[in-house]
Formats: C-alpha cells, sequence, structure tokens
C-alpha cells in the first residue's frame, strides 16, 4: 500500500464514522424503572429528551421514592444511549479493537 491509499482509506473511515455517529445521535432510546412507573426518553447524544410518571407512583409522603425511579430511569437510558454509540462505531471499525476515546 502507498500512502495516498491509506490516507483514502483513512478518509472513507472517518466518513463512516461521522455517519455512524450522527445515526446513533438521532436515536430515541426508552428505558424505565419501577415496573414502567418511570418511563424516560434519551437521544444517542445523551439527552434526555422526556419523562413520563405514572400517577399512582406520585405520593407527597414518599417523594424520596419517586425521585429514586427517576433517577434510575434516566441513569439505564444514558446506558443504553452509550451502548447505541458503541454498537455504530463498532460497526464502522469492524471490531478492530480500535479504542475511541472522548467519541462517546
Amino acid at each position: 500500500m502507498n500512502m495516498q491509499q491509506i490516507m483514502r482509506q483513512a478518509q472513507k473511515m472517518q466518513k463512516k464514522m461521522e455517519e455512524a455517529q450522527e445515526e446513533a445521535a438521532a436515536q430515541v432510546l426508552e428505558a424505565s424503572a419501577g415496573g414502567g412507573m418511570v418511563t424516560v426518553k434519551v437521544n444517542g447524544r445523551q439527552e434526555l429528551l422526556s419523562i413520563a410518571i405514572e400517577k399512582d407512583v406520585v405520593n407527597p409522603d414518599d417523594i424520596d421514592m419517586l425521585q429514586d425511579l427517576i433517577v434510575a430511569a434516566v441513569n439505564e437510558g444514558m446506558k443504553k444511549a452509550q451502548s447505541a454509540m458503541q454498537e455504530k462505531l463498532q460497526g464502522v471499525t469492524g471490531g478492530l479493537g480500535i479504542n475511541l476515546p472522548g467519541m462517546f
């Protein structure tokens, strides 16, 4: 391989990675806690889009439980978003074991 071929391949891979990141960022993922009592939606950029809370879980005497359910649902949503991004990028790198810190 000559240097021009290597550079072309690197540019192609960079473009594919950018496309994969855009696709993953556009995904909307859902997670819940408390058997669906609190449900959140996040995107692949790990941004919280919405929170839905069932009426039955709202108890003014037990705010701590509601807060814990929200935290658990948001954390699960963020994990799903991170996994989705990693999965998309692994599709580009072909499982070469390339670690791309700061990309997720």
